[in-house]
Formats: structure tokens, sequence, C-alpha cells
């Protein structure tokens, strides 16, 4: 399996509510996870979330687990939720 890279992100909602989770791709690529964020807020009716290159920053790489890695295969990325995010 390919190694991924994670990229620990916060958005805060016009609401003032912050949405922690975590992009996971297959390349290093900080514009990309920051434009897969915003892709996934918009598809959560999130799209106006502030989000930028500050608060979506490369973590760490690991093996990704199955659940992500099918995400990753089918969108190109994938979304660990953590604090605030939807079920």
């Amino acid at each position: 399996m390919p190694i991924s890279h994670v990229f620990d992100t916060h958005a805060t909602t016009t609401k003032g509510k912050i949405i922690h989770f975590d992009v996971v791709l297959d390349e290093q690529d900080a514009e990309k996870a920051l434009a897969c964020a915003k892709q996934w807020l918009k598809s959560i009716g999130e799209e106006n979330a502030l989000v930028d290159s500050r608060t979506c920053l490369f973590c760490h790489s690991a093996e990704a687990p199955a659940d992500l890695r099918a995400q990753i295969d089918s969108q190109g990325y994938a979304i660990y939720k953590m604090e605030g995010c939807p079920k």
C-alpha cells in the first residue's frame, strides 16, 4: 500500500463553530489538501467556512487504513473526521 500524507485541518464556520478534520492524500501537496478541504466543506453545507493555508497543515505520513484508502481511491482524497464534524 502507498504511503499517504495527512494534513491537520481546522475550519471555522460563519457561526463560529470549529470543524477539525484531517485531509489524507497520496501526494504531499498542500494546495491540493486545501482544495480538498474546501470541496468537502462545501459537500457538508459549510462552503463559507474559513479554511486557509494556515489552518490546513501537513502533519505526518502513514499508510492509510482501509476505509480511508477506499475514499482516496474513489475520490482522490479522504477525510478523517474529528471534532465538530457531521456524523
